[in-house]
């Protein structure tokens, strides 16, 4: 089998960018997330025109096999950015090939590019296979997460800033 062609996204790449989420959906067995309330393709082409917003797929012929969506994340301690990879998948049928070593490596290029100084990205506990592949890419931080929830103000209490 020939190594899956790795390619960024952009505005146009509304299919695969679909069938990334979709491919998202199936791995990490949430459909909530990625496979309702889907988004038009507009927006799709909004985000996806981004320079900031890095989204990658390995395809094998017209089907999307594996992927990752990634932010560069401007920061104001210092003249730099960083780059967090948010989500990295590869069908189950494809895996232990590289294909996410190399999706991320091209996430490093890119990254390098941009003049991000890092790249950054978080497993959960139990997640063995994602937490060795990281590990031999990178340096481990312990470190906790938290998800804070935004409430919304109902239509016309918003406040002014």
């Amino acid at each position: 089998m020939d190594a899956p062609a790795i390619r960024r996204l952009g505005p146009q790449d509304i299919a695969p960018m679909r069938s990334l989420n979709a491919l998202f959906a199936r791995v990490f067995d949430d459909a909530a997330s990625y496979a309702s309330n889907l988004p038009e393709a507009s927006h799709l082409a909004r985000i996806l025109a981004r320079d900031h917003v890095i989204a990658l797929v390995a395809s094998v012929g017209d089907t999307v096999v594996g992927g990752l969506v990634a932010y560069r994340l401007d920061k104001l301690e210092q003249a730099r950015s960083e780059v967090y990879l948010y989500d990295l998948a590869v069908e189950a049928e494809h895996r232990r090939r590289g294909i996410a070593t190399a999706l991320i490596e091209h996430l490093v290029a890119i990254a390098a590019a941009q003049g991000a100084w890092v790249v950054y990205v978080q497993a959960d506990h139990g997640d063995d296979p994602a937490v060795a592949l990281y590990e031999k890419l990178g340096a481990r931080e312990d470190v906790m997460h938290f998800d804070i929830p935004v409430r919304r103000a109902p239509a016309g209490q918003e406040t002014a800033r």
